[in-house]
């Protein structure tokens, strides 16, 4: 098995600066500009880093927003702010407008957009009404970014399929400075892609053991494949619940995980962490001495203005450390 056979060891890469970034929330998604707007702004006054937005297209009962436009939406609202794709279903997609999509975003705000990519999988249907055996999302994942990166550097791309054929795709101009791509998921394919393809791990649902062997064997592994690169930025997508009761805390956080995923809580509260800002950044330390230079944290509170200032007080104690 991978994670038992390859050494768990740090490559010569550096890691990046600390990051931290909150979930655009249903108000910043799908309200009207003059609410989505000050959020945004107070984001930003808040010295958060980046928001960061998820991608479906048909999620259990319909549920969805696209992550591309969404990032679109948000790089025009608030100049400042980087913004996270956090993760695209890119196997849902054909990579040659995918690439257009990105450029054209990356033509008004350079420099602003990471694209985190994933398998998805949690609802299984979502991908079949696309036209997509989910048998094959790994495999079409890995064709998808194989081609999307040749795009996005402004090559000719070519591909003879199985999942799609096209010749000598250009799509300019490419975007500059170059569109980090980040993979997530938590299984061994997940870790070979992103040894190949990805200028980081986006991980969630891991302790801090696994995540930093998890990254210190995607590293190894570029090594190996002759991916050098100078510094990497691995990530934890993380629930958590604030509140300084830590019984309305949990309360609150299990309900909305219990909404979104249609699953119980109890198996991922080890993983979730709820209670006060302090106690949080408490349980995310161990994962910034395993390595982790990026947490898109996606806080439940009172208010959409509590969990903005939730993440940046979480923000301010995790870079005092």
């Amino acid at each position: 098995m991978l994670l038992d056979d390859v050494a768990a060891r740090r490559v010569s890469a550096a890691p990046g600066p600390l990051r931290v970034g909150t979930v655009a929330t249903p108000a910043l998604l799908s309200g009207a500009h003059d609410v989505a707007g000050p959020l945004l702004a107070r984001a930003a006054r808040s010295g958060l880093d980046h928001v960061f937005v998820a991608d479906h297209v048909s999620f259990h009962v319909g549920a969805g927003m696209d992550g591309l436009t969404q990032a679109a939406l948000i790089a025009g609202l608030e100049p400042s702010l980087e913004i996270v794709v956090g993760v695209y279903l890119l196997a849902l997609r054909h990579p040659v407008p995918v690439a257009r999509q990105i450029a054209t975003l990356c033509q008004a705000s350079p420099g602003r957009l990471v694209l985190g990519v994933g398998v998805g999988g949690e609802d299984r249907h979502e991908i079949e009404v696309c036209g997509v055996d989910p048998r094959t999302r790994g495999a079409r994942t890995d064709a998808c970014l194989e081609a999307l990166r040749g795009l996005l550097a402004g090559r000719p791309t070519s591909s003879d399929g199985p999942w799609f054929e096209f010749d000598e795709a250009l799509v300019l101009p490419a975007p500059e400075p170059a569109v980090p791509l980040l993979v997530g998921g938590r299984s061994e394919a997940a870790i070979r892609r992103t040894a190949r393809f990805g200028e980081g791990w986006l991980a969630t649902w891991v302790s801090p053991r696994r995540f930093g062997v998890a990254t210190g064997q995607v590293e190894e592994l570029a090594s190996q494949a002759g991916r050098e690169l100078a510094t990497w930025s691995h990530g934890l997508q993380i629930w958590v619940g604030v509140d300084d009761d830590r019984q309305r805390a949990r309360a609150r956080l299990a309900r909305g995980m219990q909404d979104m995923y249609r699953i119980p809580f109890e198996p991922f509260e080890r993983y979730s962490p709820y209670g006060s800002p302090a106690e949080i950044a408490e349980f995310l330390a161990p994962y910034v001495e395993a390595g982790c230079t990026r947490f898109n944290v996606m806080p439940v509170a009172a208010t959409p203005e509590h969990e903005v200032e939730a993440v940046a007080e979480i923000r301010e104690r995790l870079l005092g450390l």
